[in-house]
């Protein structure tokens, strides 16, 4: 086996064996009813893992779009009479606020989409599809990826763990979602933040802003309330609700009937 990894792997490889240890939030248990899989994980494809991770029953994207300036107005200069009178005025028109803006992030002259994912993490199908995608990039050694078949095998224990992460093709425009993501705690999410079924709020437990282990921020709900699952088979819709300081705010329903693997209710 060829032992050379670049300073990436080892980092991202270094990052799942410190998630194993110390996702205190998953417990082993043993297997329930036997249902044949249609395919083991371990032979996913990189297409098949990705949509597991996109567009699945545990696993959903949100785009919202800035159109603000898909209309085109042209940027005045920065000398030209419209900025001097607007300086000399102390006011700003509609085309200084567009140069001024232009001046800073740059001019787009199209619509932008800010994408979110939400996945339930604690569920085993999400963890399986982000393991097996850093196997096909990578090849891990022996032990490192026994680690990392455990950390994706595992039962989820007492939490229901969902995870967030946003994308932008425009890096300026990812920015201030990725700040607001990592500047927020719990105690400033947890009245605005809730899994919704049946009428009933689960809110919010614990938030862990996005590390460097790329899974994104983690919202971690308690699994039971008045000493009974907030999910169970006889569950409709499960809905995800967030509402940042700023205003942002990613809403997504699940569908609960769709969630099992492996003849076992996954969340």
């Amino acid at each position: 086996m060829n032992h050379s990894m670049t300073a990436r792997s080892r980092t991202i490889f270094a990052a799942i064996a410190c998630a194993v240890l110390l996702c205190s939030s998953l417990v082993f248990a043993g297997s329930g009813p036997a249902q044949k899989a249609e395919k083991p994980w371990t032979e996913w494809t990189q297409k098949e893992a990705e949509k597991i991770l996109s567009s699945s029953p545990w696993a959903q994207q949100q785009v919202d779009t800035d159109t603000s300036e898909l209309t085109y107005s042209p940027t005045a200069s920065p000398n030209s009479s419209t900025s001097t009178r607007s300086a000399v005025m102390g006011t700003t028109t509609d085309r200084q606020s567009v140069t001024d803006n232009r001046q800073e992030s740059g001019a787009r002259n199209q619509a932008v989409n800010l994408k979110f994912t939400v996945r339930f993490f604690s569920a085993r199908p999400v963890r399986q599809a982000l393991i097996r995608l850093l196997e096909l990039k990578s090849k891990p050694e022996p032990d490192m990826m026994e680690r990392m078949h455990a950390f994706a095998n595992v039962k989820g224990g007492d939490s229901i763990i969902l995870t967030l992460t946003a994308d932008s093709t425009d890096r300026r425009h990812l920015g201030p979602a990725m700040t607001e993501m990592s500047s927020s705690i719990t105690a400033t999410l947890k009245n605005e933040t809730y899994l919704e079924r049946d009428g009933k709020r689960n809110f919010l437990h614990e938030y862990v802003p996005p590390g460097q282990d790329g899974f994104g921020a983690r919202f971690i709900f308690l699994r039971k309330m008045d000493e009974k699952a907030f999910i169970d088979s006889n569950t409709g819709d499960v809905r995800f609700f967030v509402k940042f300081p700023s205003g942002m705010k990613v809403d997504r329903k699940f569908k609960v009937s769709d969630m099992m693997y492996e003849g076992q209710l996954e969340y």
